[in-house]
């Protein structure tokens, strides 16, 4: 059994019970962790609060912060094939793509060891007689309630920035998948970052992370998640005052134009909704194609997301399985009201059966056309390889059903007219617009965030730098 990690030691819950995590393409049990509580939770709070307000880490330079996130950076380099077939092992995802998480994990904390000595403030002209000036100050401890999807990439982008301004975190990752931020406790308990500023405490939502977004000793609380839990979150918030930053997923649309580069356009719409499975907050599930070309189009993705190769993430197919039986069903009620609806299925809808793996939920990628704009289908987040198809013939129509959703994290623009491109990026109600591409390989540096129920506050970039600042004014009499 691994432990949690709190205040510098690897401890078992208060209850000495315990979680399984279960590999998702066989469901057999890969690991077990502490179940923890409101009494482990409240001993991990109370941990980075004494430390958060210790001389050491009052003290602790800026400098040596940076120096800490970089040496964290090279640690997750040298472990990164280790980390990358945990994350494997833990979330399904074909191996090649857990390597790629790693590294972004890698550069979050190089990254942000970079910014820890640079949160500036400014000086404000009053009057002649008053020096008038800013200080960004660290908001005290943070915590950080981690989804299974992602789960070395999003603890690494938060922490790291909250680190970097001089906070301390409590970390609550999913209960599915805990395994690489018990890694990075371990590569953490290696540097010389003060014991005590960096915390797991595993455990179900709604016993360990409930009690830590109810906790009155923290200072900001930053969520990725589904809506219906962010609700909880930010009312858990607004009970002790303290700011939230929210993720809470997109139905993001790719819109091709007829003049887009179909060939390279349909590469890129195709990976965006099967990477890890179509479970992917900033997932294409919608595609949005010009009258003109629709069929065309549609040929060249069907026929792309039928070669592709389903399996074990360790044997590095195109797809892994989804989590779990639970996720599986979800997406399977999903695909239940588009055949009510009479939807036509151009390719997938099925569970496929992979050899030695006969317990994992795999599905086929999918593709649906005919549905109603207004379809809870073409509207809710599905998370899972299930593409949506909409026709549109003007511009404006095009935007209309872009931003016909309750969400707006991400858009993908397709067309080789820059004035259109321009046109559309500013009409489309989403938190990142990508012309002719889409991601940009990870956006370490790239605000992150959504409009509308995408949630609010932005994570990745300065920006998130924000998040764990909060903005004192002196004004001195001379």
């Amino acid at each position: 059994m691994k432990h949690m990690y709190v205040s510098g030691e690897w401890v078992e819950s208060e209850d000495k019970r315990t979680v399984a995590t279960k590999d998702p393409a066989t469901q057999e049990v890969i690991a077990e962790v502490p179940r923890g509580g409101k009494e482990d939770v409240q001993r991990a709070v109370l941990t980075a609060r004494k430390t958060f307000e210790s001389e050491e880490w009052q003290d602790f330079a800026a400098e040596e912060r940076g120096r800490i996130l970089f040496d964290m950076a090279g640690r997750i380099r040298a472990a990164s094939e280790e980390l990358a077939q945990l994350e494997t092992k833990d979330t399904g995802k074909p191996i090649s793509q857990a390597r790629g998480d790693v590294e972004a994990a890698a550069r979050y904390f190089e990254y942000y060891a970079g910014m820890a000595d640079k949160i500036f403030g400014e000086t404000i002209p009053i009057q002649a007689d008053v020096l008038d000036y800013t200080v960004r100050e660290p908001v005290g401890v943070t915590a950080h309630i981690i989804p299974w999807n992602y789960p070395i990439q999003i603890t690494s982008r938060s922490t790291a920035a909250a680190i970097a301004t001089g906070n301390t975190v409590v970390v609550k990752p999913a209960e599915d998948t805990p395994l690489t931020a018990l890694k990075l406790a371990e590569l953490f308990d290696e540097t010389s970052l003060p014991k005590g500023v960096f915390n797991v405490v595993t455990g179900y939502g709604k016993e360990a992370g409930d009690a830590l977004i109810h906790h009155p000793e923290i200072n900001h609380i930053t969520f990725t998640g589904s809506v219906q839990t962010g609700r909880l979150v930010m009312e858990a918030g607004s009970k002790n005052i303290v700011p939230v930053t929210l993720e809470l997923g997109g139905k993001s649309p790719n819109i091709v134009f007829a003049d887009a580069k179909l060939d390279e356009t349909a590469k890129w719409v195709v990976k965006s909704i099967v990477q890890n499975a179509g479970q992917t907050c900033s997932a294409g599930s919608r595609l949005l194609i010009e009258e003109g070309v629709k069929e065309e189009f549609l040929q060249r993705i069907q026929k792309q997301m039928e070669s592709l190769s389903l399996g074990r993430g360790m044997d590095d197919p195109d797809l892994g399985p989804v989590l779990s039986q639970k996720q599986y069903e979800r997406i399977e009620m999903f695909l239940d009201i588009a055949k009510k609806e009479n939807a036509s299925f151009l390719t997938g809808g099925e569970r496929v059966h992979v050899d030695g793996c006969e317990d994992g939920y795999f599905l086929a990628p999918t593709i649906i056309d005919g549905l109603d704009p207004h379809s809870e289908v073409a509207q809710e987040e599905i998370f899972g390889p299930v593409l949506s198809v909409f026709t549109f013939k003007e511009e404006q129509e095009a935007i209309q059903l872009a931003n016909d959703t309750p969400y707006g994290l991400v858009t993908g623009v397709w067309t080789e007219n820059i004035g259109r491109a321009h046109r559309l990026a500013r009409k489309i109600r989403a938190g990142q617009v990508f012309i002719n591409n889409y991601g940009a390989g990870g956006g370490i540096q790239m605000p992150f965030g959504g409009y509308k129920k995408s949630g609010f506050g932005r994570e990745k970039g300065l920006e998130a730098l924000k998040n764990y600042t909060i903005l004192k004014n002196v004004a001195v009499k001379m």
